[in-house]
């Protein structure tokens, strides 16, 4: 899937992946797509509750060897 900018959270736990995500996607134009690679086991349930209570928008989501990465499109306002 394409991207227009990435992000590396492996290694860290929550809250941090969520953090370091929210700083990044407020420097996206909306409509842009950041791609995140966590490691953290909670990052699906986190990840999917802070996009339905934000303005952005989970495109993608998969997991690999305990690897999870996620596509999210920046919304239009900053909320979230």
């Amino acid at each position: 899937m394409d991207y227009d900018e990435q992000l590396d959270v492996r290694g860290l736990s929550c809250p941090m992946p969520i953090l370091k995500t929210k700083r990044r996607l407020v420097t996206l134009s909306p409509g842009q797509v950041l791609w995140v690679r966590a490691t953290d086991p909670h990052a699906p349930v986190d990840f999917m509750a802070y996009t339905e209570r934000s303005n952005h928008e989970l495109l993608r989501q998969e997991e690999t060897a305990g690897e999870f990465q996620f596509w999210i499109r920046r919304g239009e306002d900053d909320r979230g």
